[in-house]
């Protein structure tokens, strides 16, 4: 089945879901559960993540983590979530939502108890890759959950909302418990933690969540696989989820050092995810030609609201990913705190960040999009510029807070109105693959953004060596490099949004 994805201009579609259907009426209460659960989820799994970066040292001492291999339990989750996610998504538009989730929170609690008693690092980034696969089955799946059961209007705004929320949240919520528990326990009691949070919302999940659709819960196993095979780009979720996946490979590897990126290995692969690019494009093609399903639709990237968005978040995520990274690493290597004492100073962002997120639920069906975009990336773009003139011996309150404080609020705004904006663009029968596509651009974005910024900073740092600096002073000018470097990109922002946004208008706003 061929949709039509030609001129969908947001101005032009009022209100700005193109493609509509009838949502079953559920109850309040049923509502809340689904938002409550897949928010918890989302939250769980980014407190995870907060956990790892305090904990991250003591873990590499205990589980023998060599120095090679220090980025790898942070980077393996996000690559393997990134490879799957298209794939993911495709498949819960097929299978049904509530059976694609279900099976990503039993997976992701099993992994999150495996990452607690792992006893080598070997093991520890194992089970991190598996725990990236269980993220990629929940993520869509949420998606689809909130707009198959839920109306277009304010409750549908607060659950994307919601959904952004558990992340600045549960990774701030990650940072100080992580600090807690190295100083006091141990950092295990964080993933025991991670994972009774997320058994408990599995078993409301299984008794909470309604059921996925007569025509989905009744085919048999039979046409499921007819339908996957018919109805999935299989072979274009191949292509770009390899070719991705060998480009955050190789930005892991560039972020530790430019040496070992011009490794024959590494340019080898890089080589080979270059090639699967215009591979890719040829296929999308083919397949838009021949009224084929495709993985993303070519006429899509035509439309300049579409595009300038996924832009947008393509460099957002990797200004947020490096300013949280490059923050912890002051505090830590410049002012030489406490893991305790650093998760401290983060708890800004939990305030900020689900404030603009439950704010942004409110305004986006009162306030143009685009209003809201460029204004929370003006307040970001303060973040990287105070660091870039921070004074390291300055109190926290004079420049660190305010830019702890600033960081996460583009990312969360943007996380609302980019979900919302995307999942009224593709048909509903796709919407997990919608919540692939957001999700994808983002954690691409974060790592690229990571590599590009750990490449400068090591680079500058280095440029230093033999002037007479001390060691914090010359981490702190290779820190400063990529701040400023954050701040020309927020500039960037600023101009895409301004441009490509400016005819978006209000989004969430309820169908009559």
């Amino acid at each position: 089945m061929q949709y039509d994805y030609e001129d969908f201009s947001i101005a032009k579609i009022s209100p700005l879901n193109r493609f509509t259907r009838d949502i079953p009426s559920i109850s309040k209460w049923r509502a809340s559960i689904i938002i409550g659960t897949v928010a918890c989820i989302n939250l769980t799994n980014s407190m995870l993540g907060g956990i790892l970066v305090v904990s991250l040292p003591n873990m590499a001492h205990e589980l023998g983590l060599s120095q090679d291999l220090l980025l790898w339990p942070a980077g393996v989750n996000a690559l393997a979530c990134g490879c799957m996610l298209l794939l993911s998504g495709s498949i819960a538009d097929v299978v049904g939502a509530r059976k694609v989730y279900l099976l990503g929170a039993f997976l992701l609690t099993m992994t999150t108890i495996a990452c607690g008693v792992c006893n080598t690092g070997l093991q520890l980034i194992l089970f991190r890759a598996a725990q990236g696969v269980a993220v990629s089955l929940c993520i869509p799946s949420s998606v689809i959950l909130i707009t198959s059961n839920i109306p277009t209007g304010t409750y549908r705004n607060t659950a994307f909302a919601c959904l952004g929320a558990g992340q600045p949240f549960g990774y701030s919520i990650g940072l100080v418990l992580g600090g807690i528990f190295v100083e006091e326990v141990s950092w295990r009691y964080g993933y025991y933690v991670g994972a009774i949070l997320t058994f408990i919302s599995f078993l409301i999940s299984i008794f909470g969540i309604p059921a996925d659709t007569v025509l989905v819960d009744s085919q048999s196993f039979g046409s499921v696989l007819q339908r996957m095979k018919t109805e999935i780009d299989l072979i274009g979720c191949c292509l770009l989820s390899s070719s991705l996946g060998l480009f955050s490979y190789v930005l892991s590897v560039l972020a530790s050092g430019v040496s070992h990126f011009l490794a024959p290995t590494s340019i080898t692969l890089f080589s080979i995810a270059v090639l699967l690019i215009p591979l890719f494009i040829w296929h999308t093609l083919r397949q838009e030609r021949l009224a084929r399903p495709s993985i993303i639709p070519p006429s899509l990237w035509s439309n300049p609201i579409f595009t300038s968005l996924c832009t947008t978040v393509f460099l957002i995520w990797g200004i947020f990913s490096a300013v949280e990274f490059f923050l912890t690493l002051f505090y830590q290597s410049v002012q030489h705190l406490s893991p305790l004492q650093t998760s401290f100073r983060f708890l800004p962002m939990v305030v900020t960040g689900a404030s603009a997120n439950f704010l942004t639920g409110w305004l986006v069906k009162r306030v143009r999009a685009d209003i809201l975009v460029l204004l929370s990336a003006a307040i970001t773009a303060l973040a990287p510029l105070l660091m870039a003139l921070v004074d390291p011996g300055a109190s926290y309150w004079t420049y660190a807070f305010f830019a702890t404080a600033c960081t996460p609020i583009c990312a969360d705004v943007l996380f609302t109105v980019a979900n919302l904006v995307i999942t009224s663009i593709f048909p509903p029968k796709t919407h997990g693959l919608a919540g692939g596509v957001f999700n994808t651009i983002s954690n691409i974005g974060g790592s690229v953004g990571l590599a590009v910024t750990a490449v400068v900073a090591s680079s500058v740092s280095m440029g230093e060596q033999g002037k007479g600096e001390s060691g914090p002073e010359m981490l702190m000018d290779g820190y400063r490099a990529t701040f400023w470097l954050c701040f020309g990109a927020e500039i960037l922002v600023l101009g895409i949004v301004g441009f490509g946004l400016r005819k978006i208008g209000k989004v969430g706003i309820k169908v009559d």
